[in-house]
């Protein structure tokens, strides 16, 4: 039996974490009292769906007084108009002169344009309230809920964070392997005594504390548990070994 030196993958036991591409947060539109919350962690989500209801009291009773306003805004442009209509009338007969005619259009007009403000001004506060619904930015599973029911929340302020863009394995790799470290490499997983396979999907440039940031991109993976540590066997560089044939032991 003649054996000889051969190139063999040398593997650096370390642990990642389950982790989500992206971390994207819910934030809440306009300030008030949550009135509805729809999710809680681990639940999943898809982009537009309502996750929470704000409320603000403040919005209906500034509707409502708009709505006083244009009741008195359309009694004035009724009369406004019964004016007009008799100035009319009287202009023909000599009643009245073309000065007073041209006076009580432009009141009316200036009660039409007051209508049109007010009801844009209705419309703004409408599209305010709608904005309560707070919705998810993205699809994924909700990671943290930082508020409960009939929390008063800022405008801006977190309600919860989904976590999107796919789960993978997360790992540190001291910064004196970046040099072996390819993209694409095989990379073995133990995962509840079971053994799984996966692939380095991408390595981050920047170093962090000494240590390298890289994604494993794994089939399978149990993502229930989100920050999970599991087991993982990196290659990082080839050694030389003298390998035996099984049937020779």
């Amino acid at each position: 039996l003649t054996l000889q030196l051969r190139a063999v993958p040398e593997f650096k036991a370390v642990y990642g974490q389950v982790e989500a591409r992206d971390s994207v947060l819910a934030r809440a539109r306009i300030g008030g009292t949550i009135i509805d919350l729809k999710v809680t962690e681990g639940d999943m989500v898809k982009a537009g769906d309502v996750i929470a209801v704000v409320k603000d009291d403040k919005i209906d009773f500034q509707i409502k007084a708009i709505d006083a306003q244009l009741l008195g805004l359309q009694a004035s442009l009724r009369n406004a108009v019964a004016e007009l209509e008799r100035a009319e009338r009287l202009i023909k007969s000599g009643a009245t002169t073309a000065q007073r005619l041209d006076q009580i259009r432009t009141e009316a007009d200036v009660v039409r344009n007051q209508i049109a403000a007010t009801e844009a001004q209705r419309s703004v506060l409408i599209e305010q309230a709608s904005e309560g619904d707070v919705l998810a930015p993205g699809d994924g599973r909700v990671l943290k809920v930082p508020v409960t029911r009939d929390a008063v929340v800022l405008p801006g302020e977190v309600v919860a964070n989904i976590g999107g863009g796919g789960f993978y394995l997360r790992l540190a790799i001291p910064e004196r392997h970046a040099a072996s470290l390819k993209q694409g490499s095989d990379i073995r997983i133990t995962a509840g005594g079971s053994a799984l396979s996966g692939s380095l999907a991408k390595i981050y440039p920047q170093i962090e504390n000494g240590r390298v940031i890289a994604d494993v991109e794994v089939q399978k993976l149990n993502t229930q548990f989100v920050n999970a540590r599991l087991l993982v066997e990196l290659p990082i560089g080839d050694r030389q070994a003298l390998v035996i044939p099984r049937n020779a032991l």
